[in-house]
């Protein structure tokens, strides 16, 4: 559990917070494996003997002043008896995982027979749009080739088409078999009939261990529906032209009910992977993709408002029936017309799941994505609680989850894999704030309750299925933090890559509510305020009249190196599609997908996709800097042949033009240059594309659009950038 905290020395009060300007909070990464200084937490067993206050219901940690009978809660201070085991288990400290370590890992008991726990197999379900391309069947079958390679060998695999019908497949005897029910084409008529009727689930989920070949002899045998099909199975539109043929919402409506019926005794989370080419425009969700080209033709609408909100609440209500089936949906939208992400993200990232999307093809990583995706560990019913000392509170939360109804600062999760990260702020409780001259410290306590699938050692149960068991833990990190007694201390203790994740949650929420323009304005005069706070507080600025006040304005805070990066990071994000507007081409379908992957990437990772790094070699086995600002001037200076770009999604090598023409290229496979992008590769979360330019040879679009200090059309660089803020700074200042 990787935490990270904005400001490591926190305001004292609620006035010292407001003269800072800065973001209070943090950003947690509840399943990493090791904290953010790489150290892992004390394991141990018990989790339900753990003794927690009987005021707040903290846990006990090592924190807490102990006693021969009783302990003080580190968080709220109440004296909390100990019962006679635990008295007895913490006579020898060293035996008990919470009195060493203030991160610790305690396995819990889980519920039901030891036989149900064993029975609980992982399921995974791939839908797949056949009102699509050739292209796009082979990209979703390469996808899925990759995917039963990652699978463990006692999963379960079930097949599903949908079109103008649902086609399931049986691949369990000698040659595949599928049984296909029609989708009424009505947006408010369900299914004639249930899934279970047309084909017995336990006949659809085929063991991916004995079935394997037989699965991917039936993703060959796909074929997109032909235009004689579609029409036959379509609705005539207004003008005549045949609509429809997509019937997403009718098919993930149907498989979520008929997975359901088997939730808790063949499966404990079952994982859906739909693969989509288009809107849905059939049977029930189905989407008006004409409203983007209607918003963009208009002048008189706020596009960059109107695309972000959903048209219909239908994905947001299949989510939940989703969640309630134990199912968990990963988007895999493969497209470059219009979609409605805006709409359809709420089946992914309310359920647990992943958005994905790739314009095209061609370039398209989807294949190395599912397998990496499937690859690494995940944790599922997960529930994350974060506790304070009483002094402060948790304000907004921010991260893919859905908060629990009735408990305050209590959020589940239905999956979590090792990247997905979450973020609170702070408030203070009342006016007093932390005591200055007290000896207690602030307290964080993030409790972290989740179930992972081990396979067994041990003999297969029968030669269709193998043995997997159910592990539950309680993953517990407490925190103490100092306070900063002056502004100076505060602004020396800030982490810029966590209050950029802050700023990036705050300024989607305020997209998302008020539009694009609004989040962009909400920035810019965050800016703006810290500046002023710091010149003040640093009292830079004596004369507050004309010339003379601007030139006396520090904009790059050169008093305080910790604050540096906040004016680059901003700008770039303002750069950033994700605030771009909608005349700037900006898709609105990829501004969502933004949102959604922003919002889950830990405060580093983060910092990468907003500014990304430039690096440059004299050779590709030796690194020249580490490190060059997004600009012209920046190449010229360096001098060196190579650069390398880390945009997170993206990595670009470049060969300037003036490189001698006897260095390889592209780099070869063993030199410290691939070695680089190999490493970042494992450690992503999804699949950068690579890029190979040579300069004077290839078109060096790509890598100059990520020049981000460059001027834009607009004539807006970082220089200029920093003058608006400066002239603002003093009409505030004023």
């Amino acid at each position: 559990m990787s935490v990270r905290a904005a400001v490591t020395r926190f305001p004292i009060d609620a006035d010292a917070q407001e003269a800072a300007g800065l973001p209070w909070g943090l950003t947690v990464t509840p399943f990493a494996s090791k904290d953010e200084n790489g150290v892992g937490p004390a394991y141990g067993s018990n989790g339900h003997l753990l003794p927690r206050c009987e005021h707040c219901y903290a846990y006990f940690n090592s924190y807490c002043e102990v006693d021969q009978w009783a302990w003080n809660c580190s968080l709220c201070g109440t004296l909390n008896g100990l019962s006679s085991e635990a008295i007895a288990r913490y006579s020898v400290p060293q035996s008990s995982p919470e009195m060493l370590s203030s991160f610790i890992d305690l396995e819990l008991p889980l519920d039901g027979s030891e036989d149900e726990m064993t029975q609980a197999q992982p399921v995974y379900v791939a839908a797949i749009d056949l009102s699509s391309s050739e292209e796009f069947l082979e990209l979703t079958k390469s996808a899925l080739l990759a995917a039963l390679e990652a699978l463990s060998p006692g999963a379960l695999f079930g097949l599903a088409t949908f079109s103008h019908k649902i086609g399931l497949y049986d691949v369990q005897g000698p040659i595949p078999v599928v049984k296909n029910v029609f989708i009424p084409p009505d947006a408010d008529r369900r299914l004639s009939l249930e899934l279970e009727d047309v084909m017995p689930l336990l006949q659809f989920l085929a063991p991916v261990h004995t079935c394997k070949d037989r699965i991917a002899a039936a993703l060959e045998t796909l074929r997109p529906i032909t235009s004689w099909e579609r029409s036959a199975g379509a609705v005539q539109g207004l003008d005549g032209v045949l609509m429809g043929g997509r019937g997403f919402g009718t098919a993930m409506e149907a498989l979520f009910n008929y997975l359901g019926s088997e939730y808790g005794n063949t499966f404990a989370l079952a994982r859906v992977f739909a693969f989509l080419s288009g809107p849905p425009d059939y049977g029930r969700g189905q989407l008006d993709s004409s409203r983007y080209g209607e918003q963009y033709a208009s002048k008189r609408v706020d596009a960059d408002r109107a695309l972000l909100p959903e048209q219909t609440p239908f994905y947001k209500d299949l989510a939940t029936i989703a969640v309630q089936s134990g199912v968990c949906v990963d988007l895999f939208a493969v497209t470059n017309e219009y979609t409605d992400l805006a709409s359809l993200k709420f089946l992914s990232i309310e359920s647990g799941g992943s958005l994905f999307l790739y314009s095209s093809t061609d370039d398209s990583t989807l294949p190395q994505d599912m397998f990496q995706m499937l690859s690494r560990p995940y944790a599922f019913n997960c529930v994350l609680r974060l506790r304070t000392s009483t002094e402060f509170k948790p304000g907004h939360s921010y991260g893919h989850f859905f908060p629990d109804p009735q408990y305050e600062n209590v959020q589940h999760i239905i999956c979590c894999d090792s990247y997905a990260t979450y973020a609170y702020d702070f408030d203070f409780a009342n006016n007093t704030g932390f005591s200055r001259h007290s000896g207690e410290q602030p307290v964080v306590q993030i409790a972290f309750q989740y179930t992972v699938m081990e396979q067994s050692n041990s003999e297969m149960v029968s030669s269709t299925r193998g043995k997997h068991t159910l592990k539950r833990r309680l993953r517990i990190r407490t925190m103490q933090f100092g306070t900063a007694r002056n502004i100076n201390e505060l602004y020396d203790s800030v982490d810029s890559e966590v209050v950029l994740s802050l700023l990036v949650h705050k300024v989607i929420l305020a997209s998302l509510d008020q539009g694009v323009r609004e989040g962009r304005a909400l920035l810019h005069d965050w800016l703006v305020i810290l500046t002023a706070q710091y010149n003040d507080a640093f009292k830079l600025v004596q004369y507050k009249n004309g010339n003379s006040m601007i030139s006396q304005i520090d904009v790059s805070f050169s008093q305080c190196p910790q604050l540096q990066p906040l004016p680059r990071l901003v700008f770039a994000l303002t750069r950033n599609p994700l605030l771009r507007f909608h005349e700037e081409g900006v898709h609105p379908d990829f501004r969502i997908y933004l949102q959604c992957l922003f919002s889950v990437l830990e405060p580093s990772s983060l910092h990468r996709a907003i500014y990304p790094e430039l690096t440059s070699y004299s050779s590709p086995d030796k690194q020249a800097y580490p490190r060059h600002s997004l600009s012209r001037a920046a190449l010229i200076t360096s001098g060196s042949p190579i650069f390398f770009l880390d945009a997170y999604t993206t990595v670009i090598v470049l060969y300037s033009s003036t490189a001698d023409p006897s260095l390889p290229f592209p780099p070869p496979q063993d030199c410290l240059l691939r070695k680089k992008i190999k490493k970042l590769k494992e450690e992503r979360s999804i699949t950068p594309k690579l890029m190979f330019i040579r300069g004077g040879q290839d078109d060096p679009t790509a890598f100059e659009n990520y020049l981000l200090e460059e001027q834009d059309f607009n004539g807006i660089g970082f220089v200029s950038f920093l003058e608006n803020v400066t002239q603002s700074v003093a009409d505030y200042l004023k």
